[in-house]
């Protein structure tokens, strides 16, 4: 492969990992961020949409990532049927509890949700999917950076604020993943985005690993903080049920 088709490929994952971080782009902002000229970006970001990589809202809109990343991430997590059990279980957890289902894995520190199963309940958030999520913000990122020493020093060096409520000190984070640890469950108190709680339990395989989380996510008024340890205890349960966890 040539100079230039490896800094086209560069390119490409810098384009995609700057849409994870941000949610949408114009293409001038991609653009700069690539340090090439708009006709370039242009040229990339169809090649990314035709594979369905990217998506565009409209003639000349924003960017926006793709569900065909969804794909390719159901492609790497359907090792020994994980994909399978995780997607039956998110639709087991919507169904019996009423709000939205995610299963999620660790990725640098970020968490990704890889499936999902949207609640019956009203105003039910259903944009999780794929998403790549700030570990310290979300039930699902903590709950997974808790065991991960290594990806839980990275994460503070970048303690970005997304509501008032959300943990932006490494001392404050430490002292939040070691009550998870201590207790086997994390919340989301509006942490991540404002009205929206989370909770969030372990997946592990029979020797202990801990493969994912999972979640369930809803409006503050129904997932309450006087709700979480016993929504905890619930997910706990159907996990336990699904027979790959325990």
């Amino acid at each position: 492969m040539g100079t230039q088709s490896v800094q086209s490929v560069d390119r490409a994952v810098t384009a995609l990992e700057m849409l994870a971080a941000c949610g949408q782009a114009g293409t001038g902002e991609i653009a700069d961020h690539l340090g090439v000229h708009k006709s370039s970006a242009t040229r990339l970001l169809a090649t990314l949409a035709d594979h369905g990589l990217v998506e565009q809202d409209g003639t000349g809109g924003q960017w926006s990532l793709g569900f065909g990343l969804v794909r390719l991430a159901g492609a790497v997590t359907d090792r020994a049927g994980f994909s399978g059990a995780a997607q039956a279980l998110c639709d087991r957890v919507a169904a019996e509890t009423g709000e939205t289902a995610n299963v999620a894995v660790l990725d640098d520190v970020y968490a990704v949700n890889v499936t999902q199963a949207v609640g019956a309940g009203l105003l039910s958030p259903h944009h999780y999917l794929g998403r790549r999520t700030p570990g310290h913000a979300t039930s699902s990122g903590k709950l997974l950076l808790a065991e991960d020493a290594a990806a839980t020093r990275k994460a503070c060096r970048d303690l970005g604020r997304y509501t008032d409520r959300t943990i932006v000190t490494a001392d404050a984070l430490s002292a939040e993943l070691a009550q998870v640890r201590d207790r086997g469950w994390a919340v989301s108190d509006e942490e991540w985005e404002e009205h929206i709680t989370a909770v969030a339990v372990p997946l592990r395989l029979p020797d202990g690993t801990l493969e994912a989380a999972l979640t369930v996510t809803g409006p503050n008024h129904r997932l309450r903080p006087e709700d979480f340890a016993r929504m905890a205890a619930r997910l706990a349960a159907l996990a336990s049920s699904a027979g790959r966890w325990r």
